[in-house]
């Protein structure tokens, strides 16, 4: 499993890096909060430090849920129960207060990945709003019946939100899954692409707006 360590104290850092690859894991290790954001689609499991030097590790975790449902077991000096109770709210899926025997941290994320490989239900690959018709495996897009053509990006963007219809998709969320990075793409393409995909449609009520948050695809 790729882990991504985020700790700023170098032996702290050593300790667990040897004790991952130890165990069968493929550990990276960052220093700041905001390499934690560019690098987590390259990760299987975040194990985050809340004392980070640029970012606080709590104001990492909001940004990074806004975007990827990445497991997240947070290990951290900060045990007061304010800290976590926030970390757990915010979306870590444990909370380990520094010191911790390696034992019980390596079981603790062996059980949250086991969690998070655990198979839902299959979403539907068809999603219809209205006379609006998105085949999310051909990659076509119907309106009236008639196959509408989209760009290879316009239809990424169609394919993101109806994957979720009915759901409010943050504009970060868009980003990060179309281009890749929320935190490096250009806001100002997402809203061209958008637009664009609304003509190509001619159906605006199927496109939502949720202003100062972003979009709904369908009722």
């Amino acid at each position: 499993m790729r882990v991504l360590l985020a700790e700023d104290d170098d032996g702290v850092a050593g300790a667990l890096t040897e004790a991952l690859y130890d165990n069968g894991h493929a550990p990276a290790r960052v220093k700041r909060g905001e390499d934690v954001l560019a690098r987590h689609r390259q990760a299987d499991l975040l194990l985050l430090d809340l004392g980070l030097p640029d970012l606080d590790g709590l104001e990492v975790l909001r940004k990074l849920r806004a975007v990827s449902p990445l497991p997240v077991v947070v290990l951290t000096a900060r045990g007061d129960e304010r800290s976590v109770v926030r970390g757990l709210r915010l979306g870590a899926d444990d909370y380990l207060v520094k010191p911790v025997r390696l034992a019980e941290l390596l079981a603790r994320i062996d059980a949250v990945a086991r969690r998070a490989a655990t198979p839902s239900a299959p979403a539907p690959r068809t999603v219809r709003a209205g006379d609006v018709e998105v085949d999310l495996d051909a990659r076509r897009v119907l309106v009236g019946g008639v196959e509408v053509r989209l760009t290879t990006k316009e239809f990424e963007v169609l394919a993101a939100l109806a994957a979720r219809a009915g759901t409010a998709v943050s504009r970060q969320q868009l980003m990060d899954e179309v281009w890749g990075d929320a935190f490096l793409a250009v806001s100002r393409s997402l809203d061209v692409h958008l637009t664009q995909v609304r003509a190509k449609l001619g159906r605006p009520e199927v496109l939502t707006t949720i202003r100062g948050f972003g979009y709904r695809f369908g009722d």
